[in-house]
């Protein structure tokens, strides 16, 4: 059960920039929401002085000020956005930088052994899976135990949950930094 909470829990980290957007834009909307408050208390106050000529005026003043404040919204969106792939970019070199150092002084295969060890531990426990379930059908075909009841031994929950949990493993940050 941990193994398939904790493998959700990564899959669910590469969510985080689309819940940061929508409290982002909730407080944009809640922005526009107190100027269009804001526009129609001026409106109301304009209406009961008698200036329709000067209401006429603050309205096309106000729509250009929509037209700069949503010009300005979209720049800002794809600012921000530009800064965070030059962030994720900074942070990527930082690593491989970081990983170089640790590389300096030591010998050729412990350098390929760190490059390796996601790989190894990948492989080692998906081949250690191969091989239990290999002893599962041995001894399934030797005692004559049905198919479905083989099936049902060699594929439970707590299986899949580890073989999601290897896929995730290895492919997991990968699939939502591109």
């Amino acid at each position: 059960m941990l193994t398939l909470l904790s493998t959700l829990l990564s899959f669910l980290m590469g969510g985080l920039p689309k819940l940061l957007d929508f409290f982002q834009d909730k407080a944009d909307k809640k922005h526009e929401l107190e100027l269009a408050r804001m526009q129609t208390e001026r409106e109301l106050q304009m209406l009961e002085r008698g200036y329709v000529a000067q209401a006429k005026l603050e309205e096309i003043k106000l729509e250009e000020l929509k037209v700069q404040t949503n010009a300005d919204k979209y720049a800002s969106d794809a600012q921000t956005k530009g800064a965070i792939i030059d962030a994720q970019k900074a942070e990527m070199q930082a690593l491989y930088q970081h990983d170089m150092s640790l590389n300096e002084g030591t010998s050729q295969w412990v350098k390929n052994l760190r490059a390796a060890t996601r790989s190894l531990i990948t492989f080692g426990f998906f081949l250690l899976l191969c091989f239990i379930d290999l002893g599962l059908i041995i001894y399934g075909f030797t005692h004559k135990v049905e198919f479905t009841e083989l099936a049902d031994m060699l594929w439970d929950s707590n299986t899949a949950a580890l073989f999601a949990s290897i896929i995730a493993f290895h492919f997991g940050g990968r699939a939502f930094g591109k």
